[in-house]
């Protein structure tokens, strides 16, 4: 690999802005998308930013079994900063595969700069951790979740299963892509080096920036996981519908909508995510009216065909993605979120023309975010009717006994996994 594209930091840069990241999270309890903007980020090219943000999503990901193997060779718990840099360090050592020569010196360099009378301790305990038996490493345990998430889930789907999405929380997820044109899977399943998932989206490990890969530049496809990418083939637009995506941002299910030839408006609150909508329309090529307006006081003023709802969530679904969220995210606004939800998913359902769709998701773990908010939006809505999914789109255990389709972590391990989410179908009387 050229430089340009190598994942793996070559400077000291990448390195010192992941610190930041990590510490951001960790001391200051920020989202790691909170921090695109920052400078230590900013100042950094393309491809270095895509380094520093990989590796603090590794240490944040695999951190305890870094704290497994560094253990040995430390007397005392140290400083919060010089465990972040041990930890990264130790990360990009052990799971990345980078020379310990170069990482051990950067390391001792970041030690300088906020612990002086501690670089020499940085440096003694990297080398004799990185030239150990890795078995520390190898033998610890998946990182646990926190108490108000595990005791849920060990509630909903068993010890046994929780452990099991602990597990893959711990795996670095693939990086799976939407096609403009699925009908050209094979093509560009070629051209990438990717394999074709049995839902069609296309899976390929991450190397580098995306933003370089064939395809990107002429808009031929778009980064979307692949359960995230199901709901709006459950919904199944057809062309000239008039499709409402409400809760839009950042727009992949947006662009799915389009590509089938409906007419697509695309609603949410945020207008800087938003902007980001606008940007891959415009690299695509597809077309979608944007609107931006709370969906909880907007209206589209006429009745639709169709309707995709990705309610706002606890995210928990996601974590494989997004390892920041656990040490940021707490249980203090899941009651406030249902009452949300639920709010967005009735008024929507006031929008659809008789013998109308509607499919609404959330990228959550939790019952009560998936099979508890559509229990109560048939209560809710006596004008709805579960709108069972072809039993040939997914497999059958992948279908939840109360309806809707349940996804959650662990399965298709061998491929790499998958997000966890929930979904459902209705149809409006009529």
């Amino acid at each position: 690999m050229t430089k340009d594209t190598d994942p793996t930091p070559t400077g000291l840069g990448p390195r010192a802005a992941a610190l930041e990241l990590l510490g951001g999270v960790l001391l200051e309890g920020r989202m790691l998308s909170e921090m695109e903007g920052d400078d230590s980020l900013t100042a950094l090219s393309p491809s270095e930013r895509a380094a520093a943000q990989r590796l603090a999503r590794d240490a944040l990901r695999l951190g305890h079994k870094a704290d497994a193997q560094l253990k040995p060779h430390l007397r005392r718990a140290p400083p919060d900063v010089i465990q972040a840099i041990l930890t990264l360090a130790l990360v990009e050592i052990l799971e990345s595969g980078a020379p310990a020569h170069g990482v051990v010196n950067a390391a001792v360099t970041l030690a300088k700069t906020h612990e002086p009378s501690m670089a020499g301790m940085v440096n003694a305990v990297l080398r004799r951790a990185a030239e150990a038996d890795p078995g520390p490493w190898n033998r610890a345990t998946p990182q646990r979740l926190p108490g108000w998430l595990r005791g849920r889930l060990n509630a909903a789907w068993g010890n046994a299963r929780t452990a099991k999405i602990e597990a893959a929380h711990t795996r670095m997820p693939p990086l799976d892509l939407t096609l403009r044109a699925p009908a050209e899977a094979e093509h560009w399943a070629k051209e990438l080096g990717a394999d074709i998932l049995p839902t069609g989206s296309l899976r390929l490990r991450p190397e580098g920036q995306i933003s370089r890969l064939p395809g990107y530049a002429e808009g031929a496809w778009w980064v979307q996981d692949a359960a995230a990418a199901l709901p709006a083939r459950l919904l199944d637009a057809q062309p000239g519908e008039h499709v409402l995506d409400v809760c839009a941002a950042p727009g992949g299910k947006t662009l799915q909508l389009a590509s089938t030839g409906a007419r697509v408006t695309a609603l949410d609150i945020s207008g800087p995510r938003l902007d980001r909508l606008r940007e891959n329309l415009e690299r695509t090529g597809l077309p979608a009216e944007v609107e931006t307006g709370d969906a909880l006081h907007w209206d589209p003023g006429h009745k639709v065909d169709a309707i995709l709802l990705d309610a706002p969530c606890s995210a928990t679904g996601t974590i494989r993605r997004h390892p920041d969220l656990p040490y940021v995210r707490d249980a203090s606004a899941l009651k406030s979120l249902r009452e949300t939800q639920l709010g967005l998913a009735t008024r929507a359902a006031g929008w659809l023309a008789p013998g109308g769709r509607m499919v609404i998701c959330t990228c959550s773990l939790l019952p009560e975010e998936g099979e508890g908010l559509l229990a109560a939006l048939l209560e809710a809505d006596p004008t709805l009717e579960l709108d069972p999914a072809p039993q040939d789109l997914l497999p059958p255990d992948w279908h939840a006994a109360q309806g809707g389709i349940r996804l959650l972590p662990d399965l298709w391990e061998a491929r790499g996994g998958l997000d966890g989410f929930f979904m459902a179908a209705l149809r409006k009387a009529g």
